[in-house]
C-alpha cells in the first residue's frame, strides 16, 4: 500500500507553508485538494499558491480548468490517483494539502462516492433551494429530469427536497443519482493526516486579515471577470469570496456589505470545515503551528517515525 502524507484544516492556518517544508525536507511533490484550485484565472480568491511560494516543488490539480467549466469529486479522485501512482512510482513523497475535506475523505475510501450517503454540500443545495423557491417545484423536478430521467421517474414533483438531493449527489459526483451505489470500503493508502488549526479567534482575525489582502491583491477585479463570463451561473461562480461581490456587480448590493459577507461565510466555512473533519476523519493529528510554531518538530518526528 502506497504511502501518503495528507495536510488538512480551515482557510488560513498554514497549511500551503507546512507542505512545502515537508516536501523540502521529504523529497515529496504536492497535490491540490482544493476544489476551486483546479480554476485557471481564479488566483487570489482561492488563495492559490504562487510560483515563488513553490519554492521549485511541483504541484498538481492547480489550474487544470476553465473558469467555466463543472468539476466533479470523482473527477478529482480519479485524476489524484494517478498523480499519486505517479509521484510513488519515482520514489517521491504524494502530498495531499487542501480543505475540501469530501475530497481527501473519498481519495482515502472513507467516503462512498455515489447514493445517499454522498456527503452534503451546502453551497449547491442553496442554489436549488432557491431555483426551487423562484421557479416552483415542477422547475427543479424538470432540472432533475434533465439530467438522471430514471431518478425522476421515481421522485414526485412534491418531494423538492429529495429532487434537490439527487441534483446535489449528481453535481458532487458527476454520476446520475439512479446509478449510484455507495462505495465505502477499506483505506486506499497507508496515510499520515496531519491537520492544523488555531483558536477561534486566532483563525478568524487571520481569515479576515486574508481577505483583506485579497482585496489589496485585486480579488474585485478578479471576481468581475467570473460574473461576466457567467457568475453565477457557474460552478465555480459558487466560491466563497466571489459569489458575494456578484450582487454588487449587478448594483443590488453595496461594495461593504459584499466584504461584510465574504468575511462572514469564510467564517462559518472555517467553522464547518473543522466540524467536518472531526466528525468523517478521526485519526487525523491535530497541530497549532500558529500559536506553537515549535510543534514543527513534533510533526518532523511523526512524519519520519511514518517514513521508516
Amino acid at each position: 500500500m502506497n504511502k501518503i502524507i495528507v495536510i488538512v484544516g480551515p482557510t488560513a492556518v498554514g497549511k500551503t507553508a507546512l507542505s512545502i517544508k515537508l516536501a523540502k525536507k521529504y523529497d515529496g511533490e504536492i497535490i491540490s485538494g482544493d476544489s476551486m484550485q483546479v480554476y485557471r484565472g481564479l488566483d487570489i480568491g482561492t488563495a492559490k499558491i504562487t510560483d515563488v511560494e513553490k519554492e521549485g516543488v511541483p504541484h498538481y490539480l492547480i489550474d487544470t480548468k476553465d473558469m467555466t467549466d463543472n468539476f466533479t469529486v470523482a473527477e478529482w479522485v480519479a485524476a489524484a490517483k494517478e498523480h499519486i501512482a505517479d509521484i510513488t512510482s519515482r520514489g517521491k513523497m504524494p502530498i495531499i494539502v487542501g480543505g475540501t475535506g469530501f475530497y481527501i475523505a473519498a481519495l482515502l475510501g472513507d467516503m462512498p462516492l455515489g447514493g445517499d450517503d454522498t456527503d452534503a454540500d451546502d453551497e449547491i443545495r442553496a442554489k436549488w433551494q432557491a431555483f426551487a423557491d423562484d421557479f416552483g417545484g415542477m422547475a427543479v423536478w424538470d432540472e432533475l429530469n434533465e439530467v438522471d430521467p430514471v431518478a425522476a421517474k421515481d421522485i414526485p414533483a412534491g418531494n423538492v427536497r429529495r429532487i434537490i438531493r439527487a441534483l446535489e449527489v449528481y453535481e458532487l459526483t458527476g454520476k446520475p443519482f439512479s446509478e449510484q451505489k455507495p462505495s465505502k470500503g477499506e483505506r486506499q493508502y497507508d496515510a499520515l493526516v496531519i491537520g492544523l488549526n488555531t483558536s477561534r479567534e486566532l483563525l478568524y482575525d487571520r481569515i479576515n486579515l486574508r481577505v483583506d489582502q485579497m482585496l489589496d491583491d485585486g480579488l474585485m477585479a478578479e471576481a468581475k471577470r467570473l460574473y461576466d463570463a457567467g457568475g453565477a451561473q457557474l460552478q465555480s461562480g459558487q466560491g466563497i469570496g466571489y459569489k458575494e461581490l456578484f450582487p454588487f456587480f449587478g448594483e443590488y448590493d453595496t461594495e461593504e456589505r459584499a466584504i461584510e459577507l465574504i468575511k462572514r461565510n469564510s467564517r462559518r466555512f472555517a467553522k464547518r470545515q473543522l466540524t467536518w473533519f472531526n466528525n468523517q476523519m478521526p485519526d487525523i493529528h491535530w497541530f497549532d503551528l500558529v500559536r506553537q510554531p515549535t510543534e514543527i518538530d513534533a510533526i518532523d518526528e511523526l512524519v519520519e517515525t511514518f517514513n521508516k
